[in-house]
Order: C-alpha cells, then sequence, then structure tokens
C-alpha cells in the first residue's frame, strides 16, 4: 500500500488530486486533522512517514515543507513554482526527452511543472532541440485559460452571484511581463531570450489553449507547417498523454481535453506565418493529472495508472 500526504489538501489542485487518488485501492492516504495542518511536528511526521508527498501549497510554505522531508526514501512532487529551476529537483515533464523521464523515474524530489509552462514546453522544447528554432528568437506566447487556475480566492470571485461585471470578459495579466512561469519557460526549453508572454483568465472554469506564433524566416531552417506537423508526430511518437491533435478549421476552443491528463499540439497558418497551438486541461496535464503521473513513474507504476 503506497501511503500518500498531500500538504494543501483543501487547494484546488490538492483538491483534484486527493478525488484521483481516493479511487485507487494501492494507495493510502494520511490526513491530519483541521487542528493539526499547520502543526509543524505533525506535517513533519506525516511528510516523512508517507512514501510519497504532493505539495500543493504557496511556494514560502513548500520550501519550508521540504525542510521537513528528512526521510530518503520519501519521494516529493511540489506542484508550486519554488523548485521549477532548482538545481537537484527533476522537472516532472517526462514527454520532453528520454532524460526528463529518467530523471523523474529515478527522482526524489520532482517540480512539477506549471500548466502554462507545460503548453509553451510541449511546443518549444523539441522546437530548439531539433534545431528549428534558434534559442534567442523573439518569441510572443499569448494563452488563455478557465478560472480555475486562479486558486481559491479567484475561483470564489468568478462563482459569486454580486461579482464585478468585468468578469465577465477575458481580464489580461502579467502586465509587468514578469509571469511566475517565465523562469522555468525560458530555462527549460533553452531559451536566451525571455518570451513576452499574455496570459489571459476567462469566464469559464476550466481548460487553456497556449499559442505561439512563428516568422517561418526567422527559423533556423526551411519548414513548412505540414513539417512541423510530422515533426511532433516523431518527437511524441508512443507518448501517451502528449501529442498532436486532430486537425481543426474555424474555432479551437480551449476545454476539449477538460477531465483529461492529455495534452494536444495543433500547427496551423500558411507559408510565411505559423501558428503552434497547445491545449490541455489546467487542473489535469496543468497540474493534479502531471502531479500523479510523476507519482506513478517515480514508483515504478504504469504511469498512467488512476489517469
Amino acid at each position: 500500500m503506497i501511503k500518500v500526504f498531500i500538504d494543501g489538501k483543501a487547494g484546488t489542485t490538492g483538491l483534484r488530486i486527493f478525488e484521483r487518488l481516493q479511487k485507487r485501492d494501492d494507495v493510502k492516504i494520511v490526513s491530519l486533522s483541521e487542528n493539526l495542518r499547520k502543526d509543524p511536528a505533525a506535517r513533519k511526521e506525516a511528510i516523512n512517514g508517507a512514501d510519497v508527498v504532493f505539495l500543493c501549497l504557496p511556494d514560502d510554505a513548500a520550501r519550508e515543507a521540504v525542510t521537513l522531508a528528512e526521510n530518503p526514501h520519501t519521494v516529493v512532487i511540489d506542484a508550486s513554482t519554488a523548485h521549477r529551476t532548482q538545481a537537484g529537483w527533476a522537472y516532472g515533464f517526462p514527454e520532453l526527452s528520454p532524460r526528463f523521464r529518467a530523471a523523474v523515474q529515478s527522482g526524489k524530489r520532482i517540480a512539477n511543472p506549471g500548466c502554462y509552462a507545460s503548453g509553451f514546453l510541449a511546443l518549444v522544447y523539441p522546437l530548439v532541440q531539433g534545431g528549428i528554432l534558434p534559442p534567442d528568437y523573439p518569441l510572443v506566447c499569448h494563452a488563455v485559460s478557465g478560472y480555475s487556475g486562479a486558486g481559491k480566492k479567484g475561483i470564489e470571485q468568478y462563482k459569486s452571484e454580486n461579482r464585478d461585471r468585468s468578469l465577465q470578459t477575458p481580464r489580461l495579466y502579467a502586465l509587468g511581463l514578469t509571469h511566475k512561469h517565465l523562469p522555468e519557460m525560458t530555462k527549460i526549453s533553452g531559451l536566451t531570450r525571455t518570451p513576452v508572454f499574455n496570459p489571459y483568465i476567462c469566464d469559464y472554469e476550466c481548460g487553456m489553449s497556449v499559442t505561439v506564433p512563428l516568422f517561418a524566416d526567422l527559423l533556423s531552417r526551411s519548414v513548412t507547417k505540414e513539417d512541423l506537423t510530422e515533426f511532433y508526430r516523431e518527437w511524441y511518437k508512443g507518448e501517451r498523454f502528449v501529442g498532436v491533435g486532430r486537425e481543426e478549421s474555424g474555432f479551437l476552443c480551449a476545454n476539449a481535453l477538460n477531465g483529461t491528463n492529455r495534452l494536444e499540439i495543433f500547427v496551423n497558418g500558411n507559408e510565411e506565418r505559423i501558428l503552434l497551438v497547445s491545449r490541455l486541461d489546467n487542473l489535469g496535464k496543468g497540474a493534479s493529472g502531471a502531479a500523479i503521473q510523476n507519482m506513478n513513474l517515480a514508483l515504478g507504476l504504469d504511469e498512467g495508472l488512476g489517469l
């Protein structure tokens, strides 16, 4: 029986992890009573007594929790941004390359990727590694997400009967161009120039699309959108949760993969300008689904168990 402790179970990601794991008969979820969930001694005992710990906490609280983990056999999977670019932590996106998969499989400290970052990296990392996209390309990334990615307070705002009418419209944020996912988007993809990132939060609950437009004549070698579609098919060949989606025309909605752990890639545009799009559930492959997939890999299980 796998003993799992979710530190921060009341949050959106923690709750989704709990809901998925409680359906499994090979997992026992360790819980703390309400009066002990912030007690350092109780948390330390729960962390070190577990086989796997999920940290669904703000960054500072996640860093503090890691200092409590002294059991060398405990796998810590951090869903915060605290350790995503830190040495000694595996970056939990195994589909990117065999190197990433091996690091997760052998890792005791795994940083779960950000939701926007997952969509961006699925598009950009292969192109940089494949010598198609120059590392200093001036990338612009546009993304839309449902409000479930806004945290408990944000979700309450959107669900309130007396909410402000501004919440009915897409809302651009991170106006200072310093979004918390940018460090991992830049470092993990191998870019030498930080992208311009424009995220929107929208008036629907779940689902995300991430777009990266490219000028064909600025790429390292001449490729068509058909070439890139085939390139992605080959890069993610055999992967269960990441691949090229079925061709769509006219509109591409952001919520088609809700409730799944899948991420789909689309290549559109024309000879001069290419539009790359990834689509995922921001709480699935963008959060809780990815975390459970990483747990499965770290324990030597089928990576799709429970997903």
